[in-house]
């Protein structure tokens, strides 16, 4: 069984791993469940990783998959462990489910979109990748971008990446997006409004939040998955 505040983190990490693709950053996992600090989290973390709901990525800043989410039965809550006491047993692994085939279709990885300093807009296919049709959301036209950059890179989006990105040209506060900047630079980066003006963050505290006029922004995708070499 889990706590009500490891079930909550769980389901808000599956649920931004469906939208976004990528995991929460730690500061979004703290404001979600309400927590003081990041220290909250990473016990959280840790024990749902022990649990055998979530796998940490090695070497990857802040790189989470999502391995299972609990049965109907799993969903009551553990009673919490007075100090003293005696813990629980941890549940006993269960045995792996076998991962059905999925259809995959080929996209176009339309160049590289910059991640830290934005270079020239994308316009060229340079070849196509394929993709699993579960990744692809909704009926709009997809493509992919190669990643150069580091300034994604807490919310789980590294350098020589493949980000697949709907095509649209509307984005919600803290989505991420491809955002063409003065026509001419393309850049990943999250999407706010603030104050009538745009704001697009990097996640990375090396870099600057830019702060653009409404005109001066144009979105062109919102990221809805990743892939990735090792």
């Amino acid at each position: 069984m889990l706590t009500r505040k490891q079930l909550e983190l769980l389901e808000f990490i599956d649920a931004r791993m469906k939208r976004d693709g990528v995991p929460p950053s730690f500061d979004e996992m703290k404001e979600a469940l309400q927590l003081r600090s990041k220290s909250g989290i990473h016990r959280l973390i840790t024990a749902l990783e022990e649990r055998g709901f979530i796998r940490r990525l090695p070497h990857r800043a802040r790189a989470i998959e999502v391995i299972r989410m609990p049965e109907t039965a799993d969903r009551r809550f553990a009673p919490r462990v007075i100090e003293g006491g005696a813990r629980p047993p941890a549940p006993a692994p269960r045995a792996a489910m076998p991962v059905s085939p999925t259809h995959a279709l080929e996209l176009p990885v339309m160049g590289r979109i910059a991640a830290g300093t934005p270079i020239e807009a994308i316009s060229e296919v340079s070849h196509h990748v394929s993709v699993p049709g579960s990744m692809l959301s909704g009926q709009g036209q997809h493509y992919a971008l190669e990643v150069r950059g580091d300034s994604m890179i807490e919310a789980g989006i590294n350098d020589g990446d493949i980000v697949v990105i709907r095509e649209q040209s509307t984005a919600e506060n803290g989505d991420i997006v491809v955002a063409l900047v003065d026509g001419q630079e393309a850049t990943l980066k999250r999407f706010r409004r603030m104050r009538g003006m745009i704001a697009l963050e990097a996640a990375n505290p090396a870099y600057e939040t830019r702060i653009l006029r409404d005109d001066q922004v144009e979105v062109q995708g919102r990221l809805v998955g990743l892939i990735r070499s090792y």
